[in-house]
């Protein structure tokens, strides 16, 4: 490899003049490269916040860079990534991967890998092995770099990507491997609903839905007849946990037929959210349903199915388990499947099988791929229908003026039942509750230039992605998604986009920012009087506070904590007098049911702040914390749950504080003019090598409420240069 490096300089001639070679040499030292040699590189000009901004000759070379930018900045993590996603994690690196592994192999990732890899198009398939071949050339020349218990993953190969991203999105998006655990206990009852997986585990009440999800998303959509310029604007806004295969990595990818800038989940070889100069599109997790759970009589060593016994098919793995002493001890694993999927749990004569969507579509990176090449809504839509992405709403706008919100996913063709029949367990014995067949593109609710002029989304079903409603529930199957509710955060994003009748690119950026808690809205005016009728000493004082507060959770804002308490120790489904009505969607729930038991919850919750922090109207940020090795800053932002758009969630500290752990993630704010206006932000950095310095680097940024400007010319690159390299 020939690699330039130079350090915080500032260019403004073309990248390809002899002027600009020679001040970059003059800096480095280095010979100079000659003119055609340089023409015919790869290259990977990296900016001061760790973004690679990749150029490729050809495909295969750009999906080569793209694997070495990757392993450069997350190098470590993709490789254990990779290892997870072959299954042989607790053979790498011991015991505390074992259930892991046990997932992932009765899943049937690793196999299925292999023949997704072979079903790709010949081209698609170079493309994948040539960023397999970077991550293994940039290991090659940098192994100092990579932790030596990882490196025992390589080499990687094509099939690695695929098993990885197929632990990603159909394994832990569209369910999750809490699941197994879950089913065993609720064997003969109620199923967790696929949202409610997606977090792990088995909520709180308080959870559920989009209160306080662990992945979840804003997306906005605006048309020209909204926009202050005339020009239609995207807003991509994913909340993920900050950490582990959740993390984004922020990228700029330049071939010929390419050029488009975005974030994909770490390891993946394709941007998962991305524009380009001519339109955008982002996702949101949604209500959708991909999997089901079906108990079946065991009999005879078999199930019943159609009043026969059925054998299972049977598949024995050794699953290899490192000890401390790094010996390696085998231990056997039996995956049984029946026609619905494979077993995950067996009590009492029953069992239940896990059925999947997705399984028999591997062209979702191609997809993916196909989407950022695009250049019209026509060619962005032929992408779009080959639906091999299993699930995730689709948030579309362009240079043209064209909005969409597309419910997209993998649907299956159910015989009957609505959502919440579909969430529990369904009888395994008969064909009749066996679904073989999606529903096609045509078949799923879409809104294309609405009315309104505006779409969003915040995890809410697709029915209130705009106002007057332009999707009606009775259109579709009532197992498509849920019919309600729409949560304080989904309230909050209408609305905004409804009362702004002209929206600037820079008030997209400022709602954006939000922290206005919409559920303090709506309650306050019934609390802050219940707590001087009812409540006791401290209640009334707490009262005093929430009236004087500003009901934002900005860094200065005081009451916000008090308010978090009071809302954490309440039952969120019996809270409010009146329940949430689909013909009121943005007016309820309201009211409260029981005044007096909340007046107590708030001097329970006043006791809480009293005694962590010695004051009720402590700011918001003295409490909740933005801490990385590097940073330690006052917070903005909170659960979703409280109706706030600015999605933070924290975990406790020992010190008494709340550290972010999730929640706005990567955000970009686009205004498809000429040319493109853009401005993004990836909260945590864009590194987790050990001693990178774009680990937490972003966080100031974040603290402060702004947004980076996105450079995508050759000139604003360069006069934000850190470092080349030539490949």
């Amino acid at each position: 490899m020939l690699a330039l490096l130079v350090s915080n300089q500032s260019f403004s001639s073309p990248p390809t003049s002899n002027r600009l070679l020679e001040q970059t040499n003059s800096l480095t030292g280095e010979t100079p490269i000659p003119q055609e040699i340089w023409s015919k590189s790869n290259e990977i000009l990296w900016d001061t916040y760790g973004v690679p901004h990749i150029y490729g000759k050809d495909t295969p070379s750009l999906f080569y860079s793209f694997g070495w930018a990757q392993m450069q900045s997350h190098g470590n993590l993709i490789l254990r990534l990779y290892g997870q996603a072959r299954g042989r994690a607790a053979e790498y690196w011991g015991e505390k991967y074992t259930e892991s592994d046990r997932w992932v192999l009765t899943m049937g990732v690793p196999d299925r890998a292999r023949s997704w890899y072979d079903a790709q198009n010949s081209n698609f398939r170079k493309y994948l092995d040539a960023f397999a071949d970077g991550i293994n050339a940039y290991a090659r020349e940098h192994g100092d770099l990579i932790d030596d218990e990882v490196e025992v993953v390589l080499p990687i190969k094509g099939e690695d990507l695929l098993a990885h991203v197929q632990r990603v999105l159909n394994f832990t998006f569209v369910v999750d491997a809490s699941v197994g655990e879950s089913l065993s206990k609720n064997l003969a009852g109620r199923m967790p609903t696929p949202q409610e997986s997606l977090a792990g585990r088995i909520p709180t009440p308080q959870e559920i839905g989009s209160r306080s999800s662990t992945l979840g998303s804003n997306a906005w959509a605006i048309a020209r007849s909204r926009s202050a310029s005339g020009k239609a604007m995207l807003l991509a806004n994913p909340h993920l946990p900050w950490s582990d295969l959740f993390l984004w990595y922020e990228a700029h990818l330049n071939a010929p037929g390419m050029n488009a800038y975005g974030a994909t989940l770490v390891g993946i070889p394709v941007l998962a959210i991305a524009f380009n100069d001519n339109l955008g599109w982002t996702h949101t997790v949604n209500t959708h349903d991909g999997w089901d759970a079906y108990k079946l009589t065991l009999a005879d060593g078999g199930y019943r199915f159609d009043g026969k016994v059925e054998p299972f098919q049977t598949q024995e793995f050794d699953l290899k388990v490192k000890q401390n002493d790094s010996i390696l001890r085998s231990e056997k694993l039996i995956v049984r499947r029946s026609i619905h999927g494979p077993i995950v749990t067996e009590k009492d004569g029953f069992a239940l099988a896990l059925r999947v969507v997705g399984l028999d579509r591997p062209g979702v990176l191609e997809q993916w791929w196909n989407m950022a090449r695009a250049t019209n809504f026509a060619e962005f839509e032929t992408a779009l229908k080959r639906l091999q992405l299993p699930m995730f709403t689709v948030m579309y706008a362009d240079k043209e003026g064209h909005i969409m919100h597309l419910f997209n996913g993998q649907v299956p063709v159910r015989s009957q039942g609505d959502f919440e029949y579909w969430s529990g367990i369904i009888p395994g014995d008969t064909s009749a509750t066996l679904w073989t067949k999606m529903h096609p593109y045509q078949d799923l609710p879409r809104v294309v230039d609405p009315a309104s002029g505006w779409l969003q989304n915040a995890n809410d079903p697709p029915w209130t992605t705009t106002f007057p409603l332009a999707i009606a529930a009775n259109n579709y199957p009532p197992y498509m998604a849920p019919r309600g509710p729409m949560y304080f955060r989904a309230q909050r994003s209408a609305k905004m986009l409804d009362e702004d009748k002209q929206i600037s690119f820079e008030e997209m950026i400022e709602y954006k920012h939000s922290t206005r808690m919409e559920l303090a809205d709506r309650i306050l005016d019934d609390l802050i009087p219940a707590a001087r009728k009812y409540g006791d000493k401290l209640a009334r004082q707490a009262a005093d506070v929430l009236a004087a507060w500003d009901r934002f959770a900005d860094a200065e804002s005081r009451g916000a904590v008090l308010f978090s308490f009071w809302f954490e120790d309440t039952d969120f489904d019996s809270m409010f007098s009146i329940p949430w009505n689909e013909n009121s969607p943005r007016t309820t729930p309201d009211g409260l049911a029981d005044p007096q038991s909340a007046a107590k919850l708030l001097s329970t919750a006043a006791a809480k702040v009293m005694a962590a922090y010695g004051k009720l109207d402590v700011a918001w940020g003295d409490v909740y914390r933005l801490r990385s090795h590097r940073v330690d800053l006052p917070a903005n932002g909170g659960a979703g749950g409280l109706g706030i758009f600015r999605v933070l969630n924290f975990t406790s500290e020992p010190d008494g504080r709340f550290k972010s752990v999730d929640g706005d993630s990567f955000v970009a704010a686009i205004e498809f003019s000429q040319p493109v206006r853009a401005m993004v932000l990836t909260s945590y950095g864009n590194a987790t090598q050990p001693n990178s310095a774009h680990s937490g680097d972003q966080l100031p940024l974040f603290a402060r409420k702004n947004l980076r400007p996105v450079w995508r010319t050759r000139r604003e690159i360069l006069a934000h240069l850190a470092s080349r390299q030539v490949l």
